[in-house]
Formats: structure tokens, C-alpha cells, sequence
């Protein structure tokens, strides 16, 4: 992971089941390395991580309401003031264990993929981009560094093959690909539910949400 930034360090605590305290704290850092900065919600613990003053960002925010960092009128003035644009909220989930022996689907790097205009989002937000897909070609599975140097992962089922069961599967085995065994991360828009309960199926588990913040040189 990226170091010296605290969400470096949260995000793999929290992937372990190790949150930060429901304290209803709001913590502000600076913008983390990468290409995004970020508001995250824990369970009654936010962090924003731009690079604002700290009284700036708080005379912004009502301290008695723990969603305020989350709110649509703060994440839309945030966005003006970055000079960027606000990403859609997702729901953060880490990908499980997985146990020996375990029968997963097969997956193949391809490198043929990575100009694919699916990958179009990927190549904003994630650096180290690598393709995988299966022998039939059934799905495109896209792993990256994103936030604060996380292994992050996208997953789309062929329209041809949705309502198979295939995204519980094909979510499993993703999971799989960070290296060093560093947790992989998902992130799903909580209203795509086909998508949320295929992750959940396949024993992701939610630790956050968040909002991306594209940094100005990668609009």
C-alpha cells in the first residue's frame, strides 16, 4: 500500500474487521497519493482526504449530523472548490479468504484487453492496470491500484451470460488477484443490488462507503 497516509493504513485494518472507532468523529487528511481524493464513511467515523484547510472543510459541516460528510450539498461544493467532479457513492467490500482446495473459475491475463473502452473509468482511477478474463469469454475481470495504493477490482458479466449465477463466481476468484496477499477491494453502487448481491454471495463483505474526488490532472 501507498505509505505514509492513514487511509493506506485503515483500509487493510478494516479489510481484517479492525474499524476505526464509532466515535462520531470526522477526520480531515491530506489528499492521498494517487489519482483520487476521497470522502469515506465508516460506521460513525468519516475521513475526507483533500488537500483544503481543516476549518475550511469543518465550517462546511454540521457537527451534530453524522452523515454531513456524505451529504449532497457538501460533496457538491467540495467537488466546485477541487475544481473537479464528485464520483457516484459506492459501498467499499473486501474480498474473503479463500480456502484450499477451493474450486474457482478459471481466469487468463489479457493484455489485448487493456485498450478495451470498457476500461475506460479503469485508466482514471487506477494505475498498474491488468485484464483477466475466462477460456469462454464470459466476463472481464479489471484489477488496479486505486485509492491511497489499494488492489482494487472490476467485474462485467457478458450481457449474453447475466442471470446465470456467473458474477458469484467470477467475484470469488477476483478476489484472488491482489498480490502479496494484500485484501482486494470492490466498490458497487448501492442501487446496482444485482451487483451487491453477487459480491455478497460470494463472501464479500462491506467495510465502508465512499466517494471518489478525480484529481484535476486526470479529468
Amino acid at each position: 500500500m501507498a505509505d505514509g497516509h492513514l487511509l493506506a493504513y485503515l483500509m487493510p485494518e478494516a479489510a481484517r474487521g479492525r474499524f476505526p472507532p464509532s466515535d462520531g468523529r470526522v477526520e480531515v487528511l491530506p489528499s492521498p497519493p494517487g489519482r483520487s481524493d476521497a470522502v469515506v464513511a465508516f460506521t460513525a467515523h468519516s475521513v475526507i482526504a483533500v488537500d483544503l484547510g481543516e476549518s475550511e472543510l469543518r465550517d462546511r459541516l454540521d457537527p451534530a449530523d453524522l452523515g454531513a460528510p456524505m451529504s449532497a450539498e457538501f460533496l457538491s461544493w467540495l467537488g466546485g472548490r477541487l475544481g473537479t467532479r464528485c464520483g457516484i457513492l459506492d459501498l467499499v467490500l473486501v474480498a474473503p479468504a479463500t480456502a484450499p482446495g477451493e474450486d474457482l473459475v478459471e481466469l487468463v491475463p489479457r493484455e489485448d484487453l487493456l485498450d478495451h473502452p470498457r476500461l475506460a473509468r479503469s485508466r482514471r482511477y487506477r494505475a498498474d492496470l491488468r485484464c483477466y478474463s475466462d477460456p469462454d469469454d464470459r466476463a472481464l475481470v479489471v484489477v488496479g491500484r486505486g485509492l491511497a495504493g489499494r488492489w482494487e477490482m472490476g467485474l462485467e458479466i457478458r450481457e449474453e451470460h447475466r442471470g446465470a449465477g456467473l458474477g458469484r463466481r467470477y467475484a470469488r476468484v477476483a478476489g484472488t488477484l491482489a498480490p502479496d496477499g494484500e485484501p482486494m477491494f470492490a466498490q458497487v453502487s448501492p442501487g446496482n443490488t444485482a451487483s451487491v448481491r453477487a459480491f455478497l454471495a460470494a463472501g464479500y463483505r462491506p467495510i465502508c462507503s465512499e466517494v471518489l474526488l478525480l484529481k484535476r490532472a486526470w479529468l
